[in-house]
């Protein structure tokens, strides 16, 4: 089986949640050798989040964590207890990178800063993901996906203009920091190869999320040209100022129109209406009083097709339109299963379990999932046993609660 792009790369995962670990399983399912440390008895928080397989809190059956920890290997170690602190430092002699996700006062509150274990690993990749950073007066600032969507701008611009702001949906910004890390690191890690220098990769949340611009973002970038704040705008209304557009009903869903003057023509002859006709009733594409009136035509003309014989069929006439699909829809669509995109993986606890796949393909470097998550301390005797411990050490360090 031919290597992977990262086969050749150890990486320390201090990490627990979402952010810091989809950094290191970016990482590991990329080939690197990831090895989990986690807190003795408990393991990361995320082992209790939901969802669970078969809605069994169990720390081995969750859903969010089995996703995050695809390819690492998990051992226990308690980095307040000075043997615990001997064994760490072991191990930072043999690796690449080491990523943490602790507030920033705590790995120097341990003597684990950057600065000592770069002594004893002068090309050692430390990268940091905080909330906030590793500087600045907020740094020490507890936070939730919640805390940074409201002081990084994106709440204020979100929601019924009439009501209060609005937190965007789920954790995508724990998602998009973790991404960053990842390329981050890796930036780090050919700087480190290449000039055998090592490098401290400070990320913040806050900062990842302020500075990315796409529709969460997109109103700073405008406020910071033309400063103006963006109002928020009622969703119902769409938020947009041409024809056609909106969600619209099909036979069996709804698909998404965003259309431009552009595609006027095509949008026609995909009705099969008379443009002329057409556009002497919608002469003015900006007005959206008549909004409803081509809603419809399309719903009249949509009501006997399936979304993906609207989507097809506006396809082949190029215009834009998807089908709005389901988590269903989604794990059993045909383009997926043509590129192998989702995977099953058999997990000793949780059974066999459906992934996504690989976000970019390398035709020499494989991506695979070589090994499920691991249970709370599988790999104790493998990792600590390479370091020269015995089976009757391993006994006695857990009876102290080194791991």
């Amino acid at each position: 089986m031919p290597e992977q792009a990262l086969s050749d790369v150890k990486v320390l995962d201090l990490t627990w949640y979402i952010a810091g670990p989809y950094c290191t399983k970016l990482l590991a399912d990329y080939g690197a050798d990831v090895i989990k440390v986690e807190r003795p008895g408990t393991g990361d928080p995320a082992r209790s989040m939901g969802p669970f397989l078969g809605d069994d809190p169990h720390p081995e059956k969750s859903g969010l964590f089995a996703h995050l920890n695809t390819n690492k290997r998990s051992i226990t170690l308690n980095l307040k207890n000075a043997a615990g602190k001997k064994l760490f430092k072991q191990l930072v002699k043999g690796v690449d990178i080491l990523v943490e996700s602790f507030s920033p006062r705590v790995m120097t509150s341990l003597g684990l800063s950057y600065e000592d274990l770069e002594k004893m690993n002068p090309k050692l990749v430390m990268t940091s993901i905080s909330n906030f950073g590793q500087t600045g007066p907020y740094r020490d600032f507890k936070a939730s996906e919640l805390t940074i969507n409201a002081m990084g701008h994106t709440m204020s611009s979100h929601g019924l203009p009439d009501r209060e702001p609005l937190k965007r949906g789920a954790n995508a910004l724990q998602y998009q920091s973790g991404q960053m890390a990842a390329a981050a690191t890796m930036g780090a890690l050919m700087i480190s190869r290449l000039q055998g220098e090592g490098e401290h990769v400070d990320v913040s949340i806050m900062e990842t999320h302020a500075g990315s611009v796409d529709l969460r973002t997109q109103n700073l970038l405008g406020y910071i040209y033309s400063g103006e704040e963006c109002p928020r705008i009622d969703p119902r209304e769409g938020g947009t100022s041409n024809l056609p557009f909106g969600v619209i009903p099909c036979k069996d869903g709804f698909v998404q129109w965003l259309a431009t003057p552009a595609h006027w023509s095509r949008f026609c002859r995909m009705l099969g209406e008379d443009e002329a006709k057409m556009s002497a009733l919608f002469p003015d594409f900006y007005d959206m009083t008549r909004k409803g009136e081509l809603e419809a035509m399309v719903i009249n003309w949509g009501s006997d097709r399936t979304k993906r014989e609207v989507m097809q069929t506006a396809q082949a006439f190029k215009c834009p339109a998807a089908a709005i699909f389901t988590s269903a829809d989604v794990l059993t669509d045909p383009h997926f299963q043509a590129r192998g995109f989702f995977m099953e993986v058999e997990h000793s606890m949780a059974g066999i379990l459906r992934h996504t796949g690989a976000l970019f393909n390398m035709a020499e470097a494989p991506w695979r999932i070589g090994r499920p998550a691991p249970l709370l301390g599988q790999h104790n005797a493998e990792v600590f046993g390479a370091l020269g411990y015995s089976e009757e050490d391993l006994v006695r360090l857990r009876e102290m609660g080194v791991i």
